[in-house]
C-alpha cells in the first residue's frame, strides 16, 4: 500500500513541528514549506495527497497556492489554516477552492479528522461524475450542469446554499453531495428546520443535559452530535428563528456546540448542507434572517432547476419513476402510451418532481392494465369525474333530484359546510366511510370490494393505503 503524503505550508517553524508531530503519529508521511514559492515547486514536485497552509506566508498568501493547485492538480485537497475568528479568509479560501478550514490555536482532534476526511477522496474525479450520472436523471442542459457541480461539491467540505422550488429535488442533490463526497460512510440527517417548534429547536440541534428543563429526564445528543463524521441538511432553513440563528452562526465558526444546560463546549464534525425555498438574500433585506449567517452558509450556492427549467426531461424522469412504482408491484410491463406523455407535457408542475411523483402514483393505482394513457393522468385542471358523478351533475343541470335515497341507505355523508377550508380531508373522509361501508358489506374481500365499488384492485390498493385503511 502506498504511504500518503502531506505538505505542510507555514513560515513559522514551530507551527510546523506540531503539525509534522501530529500526522507522524497517524502514520503520514510529512514535507514542508516556509514559503509560496517553496510550496508551488514541492507541490508540482511531491504531488502529495493533502496540503495544509497558512493563509499568510512570506512571499505571498495561501489563496495564491489553492488557486494553483486547483488549476494544475483539482485532485489535491488544500485545507486552510486561519487566524482564529477569521471568518473573511475562511471564506475566502473555501470560494477559492480549499477543502476546508482550521482556525489557530489548532485544536489536534479536529485537525486529525480533517486530515482523515481529506484523506478518504477518490483521487480519480470521474468516478465521482459517472456516480452523480446514475442518480440524476435528465438530459437537458440545466441537469448537465447540475451533475457537474454536485460533483465538484462533493469534494469539498464548504458550506453550500441549494436553493429552489418546493419539490424541485433540493434534498436529492444534499444527499448526493454527501453520497459521494468523503464522508459517505457517515451519518446524512436531514431536518426540516420549519418543522421544529422554536421553544424545542436549541435542545434538538445541539441537545441538552439531564434536569436542564422540565421534562429533560435524561442527556439527549442535537443533531450535531448524530451527524458526527457525517452531513448535516438544514431544509427549510430560512424559517430558523433569529434568536436562533445567532446560536447556529456560532456553531458554524467554533466547529462546537453546548448544549441546553451544559458547561462544555462538544466539538463537533460535519459537512453543513442548507436549502429552502425562499429568496435567502431577500430574507437578509427584509431583516428576518442574518446577514452573517447568510455569507457563512452561502459559501457556495447550488440551484436546482424547476421542472419548466427542463421540461425537455419529463417523458425520461416520468418513465423511471412509473418503473420504480411497477417493480414494487411486481410488474415491469406497466409503461405509457404517446396520450399520456403529452398531457404531462402540458402541465407546468408548479409542485416539480414531487408532484410528478404523486401524479404517476395515482394514475399506476387507477389504471387497469399495463398501459397508462391520457385518461388516467388527472391533471388539476382536467380531474375527470367517475360516471355516477356525470349522472348526478347532469340530474341536477335538468332539474331532477339527485338520489338522496342511495345517501340515506348508505353511510351518514358529512355536511357539505364541513369542506369549507378543507375540501381535500373532506372528500377523504367521505371516501373513508364508502371504502369501509363496502368492505363490512364483503367482509373485508378486497377483490369483492372492487369489483362493488367498481374500480380496479390496484386502485382500492391505492386508495386504502391513502386513506389509512390497510389491515
Amino acid at each position: 500500500m502506498r504511504e500518503q503524503t502531506v505538505l505542510i505550508v507555514d513560515d513559522e517553524p514551530d507551527i510546523r513541528e506540531l503539525l509534522d508531530i501530529t500526522l507522524s503519529r497517524m502514520g503520514l508521511v510529512t514535507h514542508s514549506a516556509a514559503t509560496l514559492a517553496e510550496a508551488i515547486s514541492k507541490t508540482d514536485e511531491l504531488i502529495p495527497d493533502l496540503c495544509l497552509t497558512d493563509m499568510k506566508l512570506p512571499d505571498g498568501n495561501g489563496i495564491s497556492l489553492v488557486e494553483h493547485i486547483q488549476a494544475q492538480h483539482p485532485q489535491i485537497p488544500v485545507a486552510m489554516i486561519t487566524a482564529h475568528g477569521s471568518v473573511e479568509a475562511a471564506i475566502t479560501a473555501l470560494k477559492a477552492g480549499a477543502f476546508d478550514f482550521i482556525n489557530k490555536p489548532i485544536a489536534l482532534d479536529n485537525l486529525r479528522n480533517l486530515v482523515s476526511t481529506a484523506l478518504q477522496l477518490e483521487g480519480d474525479t470521474r468516478k465521482t461524475d459517472d456516480a452523480v450520472d446514475q442518480d440524476l436523471i435528465g438530459s437537458t442542459p440545466a441537469i448537465h450542469t447540475l451533475r457537474k457541480k454536485i460533483a465538484k461539491l462533493a469534494r469539498s467540505q464548504a458550506p453550500v446554499h441549494i436553493h429552489g422550488e418546493s419539490g424541485s429535488g433540493k434534498e436529492v442533490a444534499a444527499r448526493l453531495i454527501h453520497k459521494n463526497g468523503p464522508r459517505s460512510a457517515g451519518a446524512f440527517v436531514a431536518v426540516n428546520c420549519g418543522a421544529i417548534p422554536p421553544e424545542l429547536m436549541e435542545s434538538e440541534l445541539f441537545g441538552h443535559v439531564k434536569g436542564s428543563f422540565t421534562g429533560a429526564s435524561h442527556d439527549k445528543l442535537g443533531l450535531f452530535q448524530a451527524a458526527a463524521g457525517g452531513t448535516l441538511f438544514l431544509d427549510e432553513v430560512a424559517d430558523l428563528p433569529l434568536p436562533m440563528q445567532v446560536k447556529l452562526l456560532r456553531a458554524i465558526q467554533e466547529k462546537s456546540v453546548r448544549p441546553v444546560g451544559g458547561n462544555k463546549e462538544v466539538e463537533t464534525d460535519i459537512r453543513l448542507l442548507s436549502a429552502t425555498h425562499k429568496d435567502l438574500s431577500r430574507e437578509v433585506e427584509e431583516g428576518r434572517f442574518r446577514e452573517d449567517l447568510y455569507y457563512r452558509i452561502n459559501v457556495i450556492d447550488l440551484h436546482v432547476p424547476s421542472l419548466r427549467e427542463r421540461a425537455e426531461d419529463i417523458p425520461e424522469l416520468a418513465g423511471a419513476i412509473l418503473k420504480r412504482l411497477a417493480a414494487g408491484e411486481g410488474n415491469e410491463h406497466v409503461a405509457m402510451d404517446e396520450s399520456a406523455i403529452s398531457e404531462l407535457s402540458k402541465y407546468s408542475f408548479p409542485g416539480n418532481v414531487r408532484e410528478l411523483e404523486n401524479m404517476l402514483e395515482r394514475a399506476f393505482a387507477m389504471s387497469d392494465g399495463e398501459l397508462i394513457t391520457d385518461d388516467d393522468i388527472q391533471l388539476p385542471e382536467k380531474a375527470p369525474r367517475s360516471p355516477e358523478a356525470r349522472e348526478r351533475a347532469t340530474d341536477a343541470a335538468a332539474g331532477e333530484p339527485a338520489g338522496n335515497e342511495a345517501v340515506n341507505n348508505g353511510p351518514a355523508v358529512p355536511r357539505h359546510e364541513e369542506a369549507y377550508g378543507d375540501l381535500e380531508g373532506f372528500l377523504d373522509e367521505i371516501e373513508r366511510q364508502v371504502i369501509s361501508a363496502a368492505l363490512e358489506e364483503c367482509r373485508w374481500n378486497k377483490t369483492a370490494t372492487a369489483k362493488k365499488l367498481g374500480i380496479s384492485f390496484r386502485s382500492l390498493r391505492y386508495r386504502l393505503k391513502k386513506l389509512g385503511l390497510e389491515e
